[in-house]
């Protein structure tokens, strides 16, 4: 085959590196920007952080520009604004790292934690304050480490045999059953039960025998937990042989009972929301405006900018160069960043000026399609800005996603919310009677009276979105 030069013209979209830099910065959420915006002042030299009040810094900007002016050995001025669209950002800018370790660095405690305490950690330093064998150990850490989130035990008491039939020698089950029974005398009460049943019956078991109503409490637990499930309150008084008022006494003593007595030793990293704008009214206006704190205010250090020079190409007066170029993208790039979502915040604001006045009932449908068309910008962009952040609101701090939702016809030919529908949902359910709760097709009906035309299955959905439990188990039989 012959080898030929030819050629060709064309045209592709190639994004520069400052535009993937904006991209990038516009969808961090407010923590991984401060830590962007961090490592960016660790990095660069001519990055710092503009603590002087605004007329000192005017006057500065002012001198830096005279100083741009000078000639020959002056500041360079000569600098592209973008970069050739056939470079990376890699071919211009040194990789320069953080430096840490050092001998003398101060150590920042704030970021050492200690290990949190799961809830077999807890269990197996009770079981190590108790006299017991080293047969009785082995067989108690077989049962702590089948223990669940929840504190009852995830295998059978069979499994558990079977699995240390072959560790000790003539194993028995009732050496099993009697190291559960001591386990289950731990700290939180109700701990390694076999199933729901198990675990009220070993908390109520616990208690004082001078409680009203325990035996009673203890035997339907034990026998008729499946009749509290189907409300038959009139077979339940027959079984345990009580009147009416009794049989309310005794399930009130049952709910003072924990059915997940390990889900409160659980420990989970705190994850801390904070809001990029402020939204408030003043004089009968909602007013927005970014949150000072997210981000601190950035210049280009003035005393190594001077220090450029324009004919000098030595390898310390271009990486300067190239570090100066860097801080000036990176500036803007915040500076975009805050403009556009402060932009969409002020949008989706006007927008829902409803709902910050009457809740949640008065949300209006919205997509992302129309905050990008009345701000010229693209959908991605919008879903971009509104992904993990945040606004502090007089209702509370609220992600910019829970604005936009689906819409649903109404008789007056008008559009509702799915977000206000939910709403009308949790308000009809926390309004309605605990011995008759609202079914699906009730609820449908309510909202068709208010001109709002739902199917039932749709309301299934939406009560199960906000982990609403059926009618049949929101009833209550006493």
């Amino acid at each position: 085959m012959k080898q030929s030069l030819q050629l060709r013209i064309g045209q592709s979209l190639t994004m520069t590196p400052q535009l993937q830099q904006a991209i990038k910065l516009l969808q961090l959420s407010t923590l991984d920007l401060q830590q962007e915006i961090q490592q960016a002042l660790e990095s660069n030299m001519m990055l710092e952080v503009d603590e002087d009040e605004g007329v000192v810094q005017e006057v500065n900007e002012k001198k830096s520009d005279s100083l741009d002016q000078m000639t020959s050995e002056g500041s360079q001025t000569d600098m592209p604004e973008e970069l050739p669209v056939d470079s990376n950002w890699e071919d211009v800018f040194d990789s320069i790292q953080p430096a840490g370790g050092e001998v003398g660095e101060a150590i920042e405690f704030e970021t050492f934690r200690s290990k949190a305490e799961t809830l077999q950690d807890h269990l197996i330093w009770q079981l190590e304050m108790i006299p017991i064998s080293d047969r009785d150990h082995a067989i108690a850490m077989a049962i702590i480490d089948s223990i669940d989130r929840d504190g009852y035990l995830s295998v059978t008491l069979q499994d558990i045999f079977e699995g240390l039939e072959n560790q000790f020698e003539e194993l028995e089950m009732d050496e099993v059953e009697a190291v559960l029974h001591r386990v289950q005398n731990f700290d939180p009460v109700g701990i390694a039960a076999l199933d729901l049943s198990d675990c009220l019956k070993l908390q109520l078991q616990q208690l004082s025998d001078d409680i009203p109503y325990r035996e009673q409490a203890i035997e339907l637990v034990s026998n008729y937990l499946d009749l509290i499930g189907s409300n038959d309150l009139s077979k339940l008084m027959r079984r345990l042989d009580v009147t009416e008022m009794q049989l309310k006494l005794i399930m009130d003593l049952i709910r003072t009972l924990d059915p997940r007595p390990g889900a409160y030793l659980q420990n989970f990293d705190s994850e801390y929301v904070v809001p990029d704008v402020f939204v408030s009214k003043f004089k009968g206006q909602w007013i927005v405006s970014l949150n000072p704190e997210i981000a601190p205010k950035l210049r280009v250090n003035s005393l190594y900018q001077n220090l450029i020079k324009r004919a000098d190409n030595s390898k310390d007066n271009v990486s300067m160069k190239d570090h100066l170029q860097e801080a000036r993208w990176f500036i803007k790039s915040l500076h975009s960043r805050n403009d556009t979502l402060l932009r969409v915040a002020k949008s989706i604001v006007e927008k829902q000026a409803d709902f910050f006045e009457h809740g949640a009932i008065a949300m209006k449908p919205m997509v992302l399609r129309d905050i990008a068309e009345e701000l010229e910008l693209h959908e991605s962009t919008i879903s971009r800005v509104t992904t993990q952040k945040y606004m502090h609101t007089p209702n509370g701090i609220i992600e910019f996603k829970y604005f936009f939702s689906s819409h649903v016809s109404t008789d007056s030919g008008g559009e509702c919310s799915a977000t206000a529908i939910r709403a009308f949902i949790k308000e009809l359910i926390n309004n309605e009677s605990p011995i008759k709760p609202l079914s699906d097709n009730k609820i449908a009906d309510v909202l068709k009276e208010k001109g709002i035309n739902v199917a039932r299955r749709t309301i299934a959905k939406y009560r199960e979105s906000m982990s609403i439990p059926s009618s049949s188990q929101r009833k209550r039989i006493l």
